[in-house]
């Protein structure tokens, strides 16, 4: 009765799995960017390198490299509730251990494990298979509203979680998260989540067989790519998918390098704690937005130009820290949340959007959790680099400009792919 129920909705039934991808990845950036906050108190509590204490977030993202893929191909064969209910569990399950840490060792083990182990089932890793399933047509707009969720949560958790900590301290601050996590994920993926149109009796996009496209349409440019049965050890023999990891990889290294280390940063220049919050705050509200619009811009213009738009500011953004560390402007930071919330935004919608364009299939789970993995790898190598940096030179000065030498080499990178040459929206004329 529930199926047909949902069947039968006024609006396509797509849009609800957009919104449980959105709660999700709200989650899964909020762990990864209250990390930030997290650091910054445990710092000062236990006095840690930067360098060893920012580890933990490395680890967290080689634990997500390994586990990406396995979600991916495990939500091929099992369907998505049978792996996000448990990682749900586990992930506020780690949290709340994470109470009780005592040392360096047990920060890894908490956070930079179990935590990593169960917030990978609520990751991009796991959304990306079930919309590549539910939209084509406007795949980058769904994809764009439910990555915007990556957004909401750095806007919404980090301050929210800088006011547990000056209200009751980082120990029960976890415990409160864990709760936060569990009411919200917990019941609403149990009820609603679906992994396939077709379990609802539904074509993707709500089309009806037999009716001709209004507006925009996806035209194959080329028959035999799209036709062929996509595996690991096809994917792995083409220089696109090749072109596609590396691409990935060299534009989330800055992002994350600038997300774990900026609050530290900013409080090192002067800035408030609080107020450091609310800067990275400012860049996942902006992001929230820019996701949104980098997909439905991608729909229209193609993959490579937006993202060749979004990562020139993504550099800008990194040439702006590197202004604020030697001219001490402080309004500078505003210049930089701005800048790395539009930049960051193209991300997460092109990953998908450019995979899934060239590799969908009944296997794009699997394939998609191997570039996961990658895109883990380099927010590891990103996190940890940052410290590494700091520890051996005491500035962050040459770490933000390799940000910037990393974020513009990935848009000459992303032309290489060619998602264009393969599929490609067009308008629908009408005679």
């Amino acid at each position: 009765m529930a199926e047909k129920r949902f069947a039968s909705l006024p609006f396509f039934y797509g849009w609800i799995i957009v919104l449980l991808g959105l709660l999700g990845m709200a989650a899964w950036t909020g762990i990864r960017t209250t990390f930030a906050v997290f650091y910054a108190a445990l710092l000062d509590e236990f006095g840690w390198s930067r360098g060893a204490a920012a580890g933990v977030q490395s680890v967290s993202y080689i634990i997500y490299l390994i586990l990406a893929p396995i979600t991916g191909g495990l939500i091929d064969r099992f369907g998505p509730r049978r792996v996000i209910l448990p990682g749900i569990a586990i992930m506020c399950g780690g949290l709340v251990l994470c109470r009780s840490i005592g040392t360096l060792f047990q920060f890894y083990l908490f956070f930079g494990i179990i935590v990593a182990t169960g917030v990978t089932a609520v990751s991009i890793a796991a959304y990306s298979p079930l919309l590549a399933h539910w939209f084509e047509k406007k795949r980058g707009v769904a994809v764009g509203f439910a990555v915007s969720g990556m957004g909401l949560g750095t806007f919404l958790l980090v301050p929210l979680t800088q006011y547990f900590i000056s209200l009751w301290g980082w120990r029960t601050s976890f415990v409160a998260l864990s709760s936060l996590f569990f009411i919200v994920l917990f019941p609403s993926m149990l009820i609603f989540l679906r992994h396939r149109p077709a379990d609802l009796g539904l074509f993707p996009d709500g089309s009806v067989v037999g009716q001709p496209p209004k507006k925009r349409t996806v035209q194959v440019v080329d028959p035999v790519w799209a036709a062929t049965d996509w595996t690991v050890k096809r994917i792995f023999k083409t220089g696109r998918y090749w072109a596609v990891l590396v691409f990935a990889f060299l534009s989330i290294t800055p992002v994350y390098l600038m997300v774990t280390h900026s609050v530290r940063f900013l409080i090192d220049k002067g800035i408030e704690r609080m107020a450091a919050a609310f800067f990275l705050a400012i860049v996942g509200v902006v992001s929230l937005i820019a996701r949104i619009f980098w997909g439905w811009l991608s729909d229209r213009i193609g993959r490579e130009p937006t993202f060749t738009a979004g990562a020139i500011v993504l550099t800008m953004a990194s040439c702006s820290l590197i202004l604020l560390d030697s001219t001490g402007t402080r309004n500078l930071a505003y210049v930089f949340s701005l800048l790395l919330g539009i930049g960051w935004g193209c991300t997460a919608p092109m990953f998908i959007s450019v995979a899934a364009d060239l590799f969908q299939g009944k296997r794009f789970g699997l394939i998609y959790g191997i570039l996961e993995g990658v895109i883990g790898a380099g927010c590891a190598f990103g996190a940890w680099f940052g410290g590494f940096i700091y520890d051996r030179t005491h500035s962050y000065q040459l770490a933000f400009l390799l940000c910037a030498v990393f974020a513009f080499a990935s848009s000459i990178i992303v032309w290489l792919a060619a998602p264009r040459k393969v599929r490609k929206m067009v308008k629908v004329t009408t005679t």
